[in-house]
């Protein structure tokens, strides 16, 4: 006797590959904008205008931004998330966003 399916078939060909999670058109913009970003100057993004949290779109970003070996860095105040691409040299922060 045949053991109970719990689950539908699919051949592994039918399968979608790659991962297209409900962050990557964000995540995909800020990449992209981040490619013609002067060095010292940093992405100013609206976080009312994000569908989600600054925490997870931080976390995607991190996540695709190592992936593809390219370090950036983050900050966020009450109104905006701040990116830019992290200087490997040096490390800091824009002058528009130093903490101090």
């Amino acid at each position: 006797m045949a053991a109970k399916k719990h689950f539908a078939n699919v051949r592994q060909s039918d399968v979608p590959t790659g991962r297209n999670g409900k962050h990557k058109s964000i995540v995909t913009a800020i990449l992209e904008d981040l490619d013609n970003l002067k060095p010292g100057a940093a992405l100013k993004i609206a976080l009312a205008e994000l569908k989600e949290s600054k925490e997870n779109v931080r976390s995607a970003l991190n996540r695709e931004s190592r992936k593809q070996g390219r370090p950036v860095a983050t900050a966020a105040d009450d109104g905006y998330l701040y990116v830019w691409n992290k200087n490997e040299a040096r490390g800091t922060k824009p002058a528009a966003v130093r903490e101090g």
